[in-house]
C-alpha cells in the first residue's frame, strides 16, 4: 500500500508539473508593422500596410509611388479578398464601396490647381448646373480631350472632381491634391456625390492620416 501511495503521488505531482509548464501560445504568421514610413517625391508619408494594393510596394523607405484603397465609410483597410468559386464567377458584381489613392511624385508638373484654372476651361461648356448644395458641374465639349466626363466643382468644403459618365460600367471620378513633393489621387464612384461633403471629408481624413502636418 505505501508503495502504491507513493506512485500516486509521483504521478500527480508529474502531471501538475506538466499543466504548469506546457506552454499556452500559437504561432501565427508574423504580418509586419501596421504602418509603413515611405517617402514620395521628397515627402514622408504613413501608410497603412495592409491598405497597400500592391506587394512590391509594401516596404519603407522612398518610393515613387504607391497604391492604396480604404473601405468606405469606415476608412479602414479592406480584408483581404475571399476565393471566389467558378460557379461564383457569373454573380452579378458587388456596388464598389472603396476609396481608391495613388500617391506619386509629381517631379514639378502642373498642379490640380494650375489645371483647373488654365487648362480645363478651354474643353468646358459655358453653363454651370447647380447640383445641390453648392456643388456644380459644368460638362465637357465633345471631340475635347475630356468629351465623356464632368468637373464638379464646390468652395465649402473645397472639391474638385473629375467624373466619368454613366455608361456600361458606373462613373468614377478623380479627384487631386498636391502635398508639397507628392500628388494624390483619390477615386470613388460618381454616384457617391449625392453625398459629397461626406466625401471630401473622407478624402481630408485620410491626408490628415498619411501626412500629419507638424
Amino acid at each position: 500500500m505505501p508503495i502504491v501511495v507513493g506512485c500516486v503521488l509521483a504521478a500527480s505531482a508529474v502531471a501538475l508539473v506538466a499543466y504548469l509548464l506546457w506552454p499556452t501560445w500559437r504561432a501565427t504568421a508574423f504580418k509586419g508593422p501596421e504602418r509603413l514610413p515611405v517617402s514620395i517625391g521628397g515627402t514622408l508619408f504613413n501608410v497603412p500596410s495592409a491598405a497597400i494594393r500592391v506587394k512590391i510596394q509594401r516596404h519603407t523607405g522612398p518610393q515613387e509611388r504607391v497604391d492604396l484603397g480604404f473601405d468606405y465609410p469606415s476608412l479602414t483597410p479592406p480584408e483581404a479578398p475571399h476565393h471566389v468559386s467558378a460557379d461564383q464567377i457569373d454573380q452579378a458584381p458587388h456596388p464598389i464601396d472603396r476609396i481608391f489613392v495613388s500617391i506619386s511624385a509629381h517631379h514639378d508638373a502642373m498642379s490640380p490647381e494650375t489645371r483647373l484654372k488654365t487648362i480645363y476651361p478651354r474643353y468646358l461648356n459655358p453653363a454651370a448646373v447647380s447640383v445641390q448644395d453648392g456643388l456644380t458641374m459644368r460638362g465637357f465639349r465633345a471631340g475635347t480631350p475630356y468629351d465623356v466626363e464632368d468637373l464638379f466643382v464646390a468652395e465649402q468644403p473645397a472639391l474638385v472632381a473629375r467624373c466619368t459618365r454613366d455608361a456600361a460600367t458606373p462613373g468614377m471620378c478623380l479627384s487631386e491634391r498636391r502635398v508639397e513633393g507628392a500628388d494624390l489621387v483619390f477615386r470613388f464612384p460618381r454616384s457617391w456625390l449625392s453625398q459629397w461633403q461626406d466625401v471630401t471629408a473622407a478624402m481630408d481624413r485620410l491626408t490628415a492620416q498619411m501626412h500629419a502636418v507638424k
